[in-house]
This record gives C-alpha cells, sequence and structure tokens, in this order.
C-alpha cells in the first residue's frame, strides 16, 4: 500500500523531557487510524509534529513523500482538541475565511451540511451551542479535500447525539484514498469505524498494527486491549 506518513527515529524532547522515544511507523492511504495512548503518552506532541506545529528533535517525518512544511500543510486537515472558531465571526465568516484561506475547500459541501443541521450562516459563533461550535468545527475542517485529515479528541466533550452526527460526518465526508488519524480516549465508540491502531506510551511505540490483525492475535477488542495493557 502507498503510504501517506513515514516516520523514521522521530524524536522530541522539551528540555530533559523525553516526549517521543525514536518512533519508527508508517500509515497507508485510504485508512482511518486510532491514535490511542493515556494521558502524558505523546499523541499531542506527534500530532503537532505532523501538522508542522512543532519540529523533531531528532528523526524525520514524510508526508506523501514529502518533508513537513508548506507543501505538507496544503494537504493536511487539521482539527486541534480546542475551539479554534473565532467567536465574534458569524458562520459565514468563518466559511469566508476557511475559503481564503485553503484552495481545497469545499464550499457547497460545508454549506450543505450547515443547511442540513439548520445552522443559520448569519449566526455569530458565539450564540451557537458547545454542540453546534463542534459540528462547525468539524464541517470545516472535513469540507477540505485533504489528503490526510488530523482529528484531536473530535467526540471528547459533545453529548452522543453530537457524537453520532460527527462519526457520520467524518465516515461520509472524505475521499476514499484520503486518510484518517483519530486521536480519542474514547475507543469503545470510534473502534468499529477504525481500519489500524497506533498506540503511544511515554513517548514509545507499543504496537502499530490493523484492528483485524490486533483481534485476531488477541481475541480482545481494541478497547478490551487497550484497558489491558495500560492497565493502572
Amino acid at each position: 500500500m502507498e503510504k501517506i506518513l513515514e516516520c523514521n527515529g522521530l524524536t522530541k524532547k522539551y528540555g530533559n523531557n523525553l516526549a517521543l522515544n525514536n518512533l519508527n511507523l508508517s500509515v497507508s492511504k485510504g485508512r482511518i487510524v486510532g491514535l490511542l495512548g493515556p494521558n502524558g503518552s505523546g499523541k499531542t506532541t506527534f500530532i503537532k509534529l505532523i501538522t508542522g506545529l512543532l519540529t523533531p528533535t531528532f528523526g524525520d517525518i514524510a508526508i506523501d513523500g514529502m518533508p513537513i512544511g508548506v507543501d505538507t500543510k496544503k494537504i493536511v486537515s487539521y482539527l486541534p482538541d480546542h475551539n479554534f472558531l473565532a467567536p465574534w465571526r458569524s458562520v459565514k465568516g468563518m466559511l469566508d475565511y476557511f475559503a481564503d484561506f485553503y484552495a481545497d475547500f469545499d464550499r457547497s459541501r460545508a454549506e450543505q451540511m450547515l443547511t442540513s443541521l439548520n445552522i443559520d450562516l448569519k449566526s455569530k459563533i458565539k450564540t451557537l451551542s458547545k454542540g453546534n461550535q463542534e459540528k462547525v468545527s468539524l464541517i470545516l475542517t472535513m469540507s477540505r479535500r485533504a489528503k490526510l485529515y488530523v482529528l484531536d479528541e473530535p467526540i471528547a466533550a459533545v453529548d452522543p447525539a453530537t457524537r453520532d452526527y460527527i462519526l457520520r460526518t467524518i465516515l461520509t465526508n472524505y475521499d476514499s484514498d484520503a486518510t484518517i488519524i483519530i486521536s480519542t480516549h474514547l475507543i469503545s465508540d470510534i473502534e468499529t469505524i477504525l481500519n489500524d491502531v497506533i498506540m503511544i506510551n511515554t513517548g514509545n511505540l507499543v504496537v502499530a498494527d490493523s484492528v483485524e490483525n490486533i483481534k485476531e492475535y488477541t481475541g480482545k477488542t481494541i478497547d478490551e486491549y487497550f484497558r489491558e495493557v495500560f492497565r493502572c
């Protein structure tokens, strides 16, 4: 399979603190990948490295065969774990911003999804409920025609109904040859949509394999296997 992401000897230090330790892994195109690990495992550092928000201390990262830089940022769509919406803008204003900033932004796709949710484009972001703000953020992210989507805790702070909508949106609004990396603690909610799993602990790679292989050699669900590996 063609690779969308390759990491060789990927290491990140913050002073004397080793956040990631010599990670060697690859992710194939057209896959939905769960990035799993306890708090402080290095997941957020890994995400910030592949999105170009941090630079490695050692090692290399390539996305679609290119080193991290302007060209990779053009093909990576990133949903951070915090609200990035400008509260003073309207929903339409956020659409305008994305359309100006990203050449691959599919505005008609975004407007169609927002309309289906009865979200008024004239509404100010600050007047929307938390759940609707989460939906707007996800719609903006998934409406780019990216090659790699990186979603950091997209379902952590929303109710079950919104969670279901988010998962449906992820599944139905990306091109089949694109790849999605989802970082989450809510493993049982997403494992049915995952093709592959990457597990990290204290900056070290624990496992990188397909869901099918993990279930076959452990006899457990991904959630059960995670609880066993990271038992306190």
